[in-house]
């Protein structure tokens, strides 16, 4: 029984290493690097799933469960596009149709993709979802491709960690410039901010400063 206990800490620890490693991999690379990176180790994605799901589990709220509040509240004739869907809890919590995406399926409903790169239609959606989907050195790309799907006057929903912005005036004026006006921010969380805007037209100038996020490293515990 002791040894098994010890096989089994220290199996825990190295999952919680590679967890770190993906995580960091995610953060400073491209979608299409990451993309890359779970097709060629497909169980990368499961550890990723794991570890990212247990940090969630220690804050008072998932994000995910105020946009599914919000989204209730709205028509379920809404069509929404969730980037970066994980195991589509949106998806399965609301009436609306869902085109849930990831780069990897683990549910049935998931399309895989690049999420700068979605198989929609200009204008074929009216709200966008990133929750806590914000990743990799491409934000502009992928903010832009949420920007085409968006119906004119469509909502685009963003919970992110609270420590990521390191400048919100900086990122509002950003997300102005890609054709994204403000509508709320709810920062009342120390762990997360939810921010909603509306499309009010396409993106304008390349590139757009104050587009940045800082990673979400997590050190070793």
């Amino acid at each position: 029984g002791r040894t098994a206990a010890l096989r089994a800490r220290m199996e825990e620890r190295l999952l919680a290493a590679r967890f770190r490693y993906i995580n960091q991999q995610l953060y400073t690379s491209s979608s299409r690097e990451a993309a890359q990176l779970f097709r060629d180790d497909p169980e990368a994605f499961q550890i990723y799933h794991r570890g990212f799901t247990q940090q969630v589990e220690r804050w008072p709220e998932n994000p995910v469960e105020r946009i599914v509040r919000a989204l209730r509240r709205r028509p379920s004739s809404l069509v929404v596009a969730d980037f970066g869907c994980g195991d589509c809890k949106l998806a399965k919590s609301i009436k609306n149709r869902v085109h849930s995406f990831d780069l990897v399926p683990l549910s049935p409903q998931v399309t895989v993709c690049d999420m700068a790169k979605v198989p929609l239609a200009d204008e074929s959606v009216d709200v966008a979802v990133f929750c806590l989907a914000l990743m990799g050195t491409n934000l502009q790309e992928i903010l832009e491709e949420a920007n085409r799907v968006l119906k004119p006057r469509g909502t685009l929903m963003v919970a992110e960690v609270a420590s990521r912005f390191e400048d919100m005036r900086a990122f509002m004026s950003a997300m102005a410039q890609l054709g994204f006006k403000s509508v709320s921010k709810d920062l009342s969380s120390a762990f997360f901010h939810l921010l909603e805007f509306s499309k009010t037209g396409s993106p304008r100038g390349r590139p757009v400063p104050g587009l940045r996020l800082r990673p979400c490293l997590y050190k070793r515990r």
